[in-house]
């Protein structure tokens, strides 16, 4: 049963997901141009004023930040609790390579970005290159069309998921000063509750949405920032053995459209809103931005390769065999699109406005250069079909 349950995961959900990925990010390279466009036109100052414009006490960038990013995070959460149970990450010795892959992809570049800002005021951007977006990544990615192996392909999917939840860690642990710890108590209650349902093998849907729903209320106001429910929700959604008929597959399903076709697309128009002003050249001298940029463009590749070397060299873990070193350091790079994450976590770690705008600018060149690069060696080594 477990061996047609991972078929079945390779085939029809993984082709599902790696077509919408692929489409997602295709978008999302055309509402970053477009965003960028408008914010440095004469309709600079309506477009910008869309985004802080007031519902309810809280601007409209808010509410996509906040409230749709949890949506993103409760995929994400799916995507990884269907990668553990009969994914890439289900066996071990499988699990090991873009385990290490995505380690090294993370401390390498918080190390590169460390070197240059430790002990300053913008060390907190640490977070920032460490992230790697999955859906600007596989879409560059599905522009090779078939030349790119499967194995590459889950080899990416499998790197990024992990990396995202290293981020998710790294925002849960690093990015909350203050705790307010009756609503946090609260929401973690209300997580208690729902992992008692599915114990109990309830699996109907609507109870776990409306638990859901109050504990990103609470968990809002208690300091930890509230995306997280997305992800402690899709882990206590029963999961049952991964089918089309589990809620978990089918929540999983439905989201992917929403998700890759409205929220990261109005998160890119919203974040990527960036006026160019005359000293924005001077800011890639800073070293914040130094970070960011060797981090993303440099450290990715260097870590992704190094841990995924060592683990094999080892003995941890093999290579698949229609992957080579060349291919690993083209993909390296790949991972050096950091775009939805990083800049999510720029909003964390600065409360400077214009640091925060430099440093959003800083990721969109990164990840451009990075997935040039990535693109191209990937172009000359891997074979046409």
């Amino acid at each position: 049963m477990r061996i047609s349950i991972k078929r079945l995961y390779k085939t029809e959900l993984f082709k599902d997901f790696f077509e919408n990925e692929k489409s997602s990010g295709l978008i999302l390279i055309g509402c970053t141009l477009i965003s960028l466009l408008l914010a440095n036109s004469f309709l600079s100052d309506q477009y910008l004023h869309i985004w802080h414009m007031k519902i309810g006490t809280e601007s409209l960038e808010y509410w996509i930040n906040d409230g749709l990013m949890t949506i993103f995070f409760l995929l994400i959460g799916l995507e990884l609790e269907r990668e553990i149970y009969i994914g890439e990450l289900s066996n071990i010795k499988e699990a090991l390579l873009p385990i290490f892959a995505a380690l090294g992809g993370m401390l390498i570049p918080a190390g590169i970005y460390l070197i240059f800002n430790y002990g300053t005021a913008t060390q907190s951007g640490a977070g920032i290159p460490m992230a790697t977006d999955i859906a600007f990544a596989l879409g560059v990615l599905s522009l090779l069309g078939n030349r790119v192996p499967l194995s590459l392909k889950i080899f990416l999917t499998a790197l990024a998921v992990i990396d995202d939840l290293g981020a998710i860690l790294v925002i849960a642990f690093f990015y909350t000063s203050t705790i307010f710890w009756t609503n946090l108590a609260v929401a973690l209650g209300i997580l208690l509750f729902l992992f008692i349902l599915n114990r109990l093998k309830v699996h109907n849907l609507i109870p776990y949405l409306i638990g859901g729903i109050v504990m990103w209320y609470f968990m809002l106001h208690s300091g930890i920032h509230a995306t997280i429910t997305g992800v402690l929700l899709a882990f206590v959604i029963p999961f049952g053995d991964g089918t089309k008929n589990t809620i978990s597959y089918r929540l999983q399903h439905f989201l992917h459209k929403p998700v890759g076709f409205i929220i990261l697309p109005l998160f890119a128009l919203a974040n990527t809103a960036i006026v160019l002003s005359s000293d924005i050249v001077d800011a890639l001298n800073l070293d914040y931005s130094k970070g960011i940029i060797l981090g993303l463009a440099i450290g990715k590749p260097i870590g992704i390769t190094l841990f995924s070397f060592l683990a094999v060299a080892i003995g941890f873990c093999k290579l698949p065999e229609d992957l080579n070193w060349k291919t690993i350091i083209s993909v390296g790079f790949l991972g050096g699109i950091g775009f939805t994450m990083s800049i999510f976590v720029t909003l964390l770690a600065f409360t400077d406005h214009h640091i925060i705008n430099n440093a959003k600018f800083i990721i969109l060149i990164s990840s451009l250069i990075a997935g040039l690069v990535g693109f191209t060696l990937l172009k000359l080594n891997l074979k046409k079909k």
